[in-house]
Parts: C-alpha cells; sequence; structure tokens
C-alpha cells in the first residue's frame, strides 16, 4: 500500500517548479512518472542554483524531480510529435506547465490527445487561464504571489522584499496533483479521462481562504500582522540572538501556562490583555511586553521552560540545524544514494507514511535523457525504431 499508485504512467512536460512538483507529488505516491525533455538541453533548472551545474544535475532540479525517468523528446518536431501522441495512447497522466497555446500549437493539447485516447486525463498548469485577461501574460511564483493578494501579507511596505521560499509554484503543484487523484478516483467508476486545469492564482487563492471570508463576511481586509494577533503567534529574540516561536492560540490554558513560564502572572490582569479579545486587539503591545523578557535568556533556556510549562513553543531552526533536530532524525526523512554519474546525494523522503512505510526503492533524480531507450521500448517502440529516433536527433 506504500505504493498506491503504481502502474500509473504519467508523461510530464514540466519544467521550473510547479509542474515537476505536481509530477513529484504522483512519482512519491509510485506512479511511473516520465519527463519528456528537450534533448540537450532539458529542463531549465538543470543549469540553475548551485551543484552540478555544468553537468545539468543542480540542486533545485534534484530537489523536484527524484522518483522520476528522463526521456528526452524533442516534442517541436513533427516526428517527435508523433512519437509522443503514441506514448500519451498508452499514457495515463499527461501533466504540462507551458503557457496557454503552446501545446495547442504543437497539436498536443488535451482535446487532440484526447479524442485519440478518451481515458487519458490530462492537467494543464498555467499562471493564468487560457481565456482569460491575462492570458498572454508570463508569469512565476512571485506574479502569482502578487496577483492572488498572497504577497500583500507576506511583504512589508515600509521595506518592501520578497523574502523565502517559493509558495504559488508548489502550491499550484499540489492542486494540480490532487486534482489529477481525484480524476484518476472518477475514472475508475466511468472509464473516461477528464482535462484537470489548474492557475497560479486560483492555486494560491485556496491556500487562504480564510482572509477572504473575512472580508466576504465581515468587511475585514487583514493584513500581514492579523493571523499573528488572531492565533496569539510570537517569534521573539533571545539574550543569545536566536530566535523562539510560540503559538498560544485561543486556548486560555496555554496563555496562563506561558505567563507562568515567563512568571508574569500580572499581566492576565492587565486591563489590556485580560482577556482573549483584548490580546488580539492589543497584539503590537503585548508584543513590546514581551520582547524585554525573553531578551533576558538564552532561546535554550526559553525552549526548556516553555516545554516544561506545556506552552507550544519551539526554537527557530535554520535549514542544516532542521535537518539536526531530534524530531527530524527520529522521522528519517533523509537518505542518502549514490548516482553513478554524479555520485552521493542525501535526498528527501516523501513526507507521507502509507501503513508505516514511505516510498518503497526511492530513485535518483534522472540525468538529461537517462531512460530514452527503456522507457521507448517500454511503450512498443521497436529497437529499429528508437534507433531511427535517436539517428535524426528526436531523442
Amino acid at each position: 500500500m506504500s505504493t498506491p499508485l503504481s502502474g500509473i504512467r504519467v508523461l510530464e512536460l514540466g519544467q521550473f517548479i510547479a509542474g515537476p512538483f505536481a509530477g513529484l507529488q504522483l512519482a512519491d505516491l509510485g506512479a511511473e512518472v516520465i519527463k519528456i525533455e528537450r534533448p540537450g538541453i532539458g529542463d531549465p533548472f538543470r543549469q540553475f542554483g548551485v551543484g552540478d551545474t555544468a553537468r545539468g544535475y543542480s540542486h533545485n532540479f534534484c530537489a523536484f524531480n527524484r522518483n522520476k525517468r528522463s526521456l528526452s523528446l524533442d516534442v517541436n518536431s513533427a516526428r517527435g510529435q508523433a512519437a509522443f501522441r503514441r506514448l500519451a495512447a498508452k499514457a495515463d497522466v499527461v501533466l504540462e506547465n507551458f503557457r496557454p497555446g503552446v501545446m495547442a500549437r504543437l497539436g498536443l493539447d488535451s482535446a487532440s490527445l484526447r479524442a485519440a485516447a478518451p481515458q487519458l486525463i490530462y492537467c494543464s498548469i498555467a499562471g493564468f487561464a487560457g481565456d482569460g485577461p491575462y492570458r498572454d501574460r508570463p508569469a512565476y511564483d512571485a506574479v502569482g504571489q502578487a496577483v492572488s493578494g498572497l504577497m500583500s501579507l507576506l511583504v512589508d511596505p515600509a521595506d518592501p522584499r520578497v523574502l523565502g521560499p517559493t509558495i504559488s509554484d508548489q502550491m499550484t503543484g499540489m492542486q494540480a496533483s490532487s486534482g489529477i487523484l481525484g480524476a484518476l478516483l472518477e475514472r475508475t467508476r466511468t472509464g473516461r479521462g477528464a482535462h484537470v486545469e489548474v492557475t497560479m492564482v486560483e492555486a494560491t487563492m485556496s491556500l487562504i481562504p480564510d482572509f477572504f471570508t473575512a472580508y466576504t463576511q465581515a468587511g475585514l481586509v487583514m493584513g500581514p500582522e492579523s493571523r499573528s494577533a488572531v492565533s496569539l503567534s510570537f517569534a521573539f529574540e533571545c539574550a543569545d540572538q536566536r530566535l523562539v516561536a510560540i503559538h498560544v492560540s485561543s486556548i486560555e490554558k496555554f496563555w496562563l501556562a506561558l505567563l507562568a513560564a515567563l512568571e508574569r502572572g500580572e499581566l492576565n490582569t492587565d486591563p489590556r490583555f485580560c482577556d482573549r479579545r483584548s490580546r488580539v486587539r492589543n497584539y503590537r503591545a503585548l508584543v513590546d511586553e514581551l520582547r524585554p523578557v525573553f531578551a533576558r535568556r538564552s532561546s535554550a533556556d526559553w525552549v526548556e521552560r516553555l516545554a516544561a510549562a506545556d506552552v507550544p513553543a519551539a526554537g527557530v531552526n535554520s535549514v542544516p540545524e532542521a535537518m539536526q533536530d531530534p524530531e527530524v532524525e527520529h522521522l528519517q526523512l533523509f537518505h542518502r544514494m549514490s548516482h553513478p554519474q554524479y555520485g552521493e546525494q542525501t535526498m528527501m523522503h516523501r513526507s507521507v507514511r502509507i501503513d508505516g512505510e514511505r516510498e518503497l526503492d526511492p530513485v535518483l533524480p534522472p540525468a538529461l535523457g537517462e531512460h530514452s531507450d527503456a522507457v521507448l521500448r517500454s511503450f512498443g517502440f521497436t529497437d529499429d525504431e528508437v534507433v531511427a529516433l535517436r539517428a535524426d536527433k528526436v531523442i
């Protein structure tokens, strides 16, 4: 049961993050995800970032392409398009994240492929809707965050900078994989495929539904600190310049436990903080009241005291610290593998455990075209056809 999608074949025409992340979700669940890449170049993310970029094995590419196979195929050529149609006729899913109109121009859009293979599930990922007012605009993660309203909740207007990881990209990939799984389930009942569509804008908006209901139901426009105030979430710098994160939420016992750990019980009788509504309303004053308290002890001291008092809190880890955290080590999320071409790699398992197991037989991200011949033969291409495609530089 740890590989519930075993036997499902996915053709991923994905590049950068959103499409590959969707494919990654399916691959981690046991689907055979075949990454279709342009010969000689491949996914542009192969050369993006750090790592072995010269040989197309950057850290960015590796992050989003484990457990996949790579087939180099020139779908811009007539022979490549014909080969892709043969593949799609025997595949379960085609997944692409090109701009709207690109696949139709190649004759590889949903309508064209599903006319020949009605059981096919075709997933289109784009920044904007193909029939919408922004259909001709390019879009990456920051654009999705901006249009959706998410960026207004993350950027300080006094010092506007884009910070942190990509969010719209991953959220779009997750929504796409969810839609594909739903379509696969429906196909078991009807025998018919489907066209699954998701844009970066709507996927990102789906991440913050409470911010939209706050506006539509109460006329409240929530800002960057609104959620923190309502949930009584904090991050404080300690005496050693390290941070501690605390999330009291609406549970009164956690508020009282926090005051006990801080030895500041008098704050519960302060009119500004005597009940939850007052604490939310006077959130900034509460932050100012607690900052000097946390500055008196080290982060380790505070984490120990807060844990002893049963306060929801933790020290703020850096990325290396997170990997070494006792909880993460217990989860065994990371593992080492060796690639015959690229050497030792530290890889991440999927986060979901099914019946106590993660994915079976994890596979390292592929070299460009590493599985071209094997994939084509598994789809019924003869040796002579494979040789001819290679001779014509189609693969």
